[in-house]
């Protein structure tokens, strides 16, 4: 991940091309190990290719991976068959009240609005 985020950051400051060198120096200016074998990697999968287009191909891709509960409610019905777990999945949630603490003098004297 961090050698994706050191090429996107070479891009994003101008670099349409970024060399293996290029990102290595990134990574190490913040102090990150840089692995010559991912680097490759993933110079030779983006050669050629626009960033823009492959960020709106992983997006497509993310959109159809499952989020949170609906898969689950989703497919429970189907697994069992019966309509039982269709009335519980229908219930709407309870709100929760978050109930707001009082403002203390831990201020340390100054506020952000002043």
């Amino acid at each position: 991940m961090k050698v994706i985020a050191a090429y996107l950051l070479a891009v994003l400051g101008g670099n349409a091309s970024p060399s293996a060198d290029d990102l290595k120096n990134i990574l190490n200016s913040v102090g990150a190990e840089a692995d010559d074998d991912r680097i490759e990697l993933l110079l030779t999968q983006v050669k050629g290719k626009d960033i823009t287009e492959l960020i709106a191909a992983g997006r497509e891709k993310l959109a159809s991976v499952p989020a949170g509960g609906g898969a689950v409610a989703v497919a429970a019905p189907a697994a069992g068959g019966g309509g039982a777990a269709a009335p519980a999945a229908a219930e709407p949630k309870k709100e929760e009240k978050v109930e707001e603490k009082e403002e203390s003098d831990d201020d340390m004297g100054f506020s952000l609005f002043d």
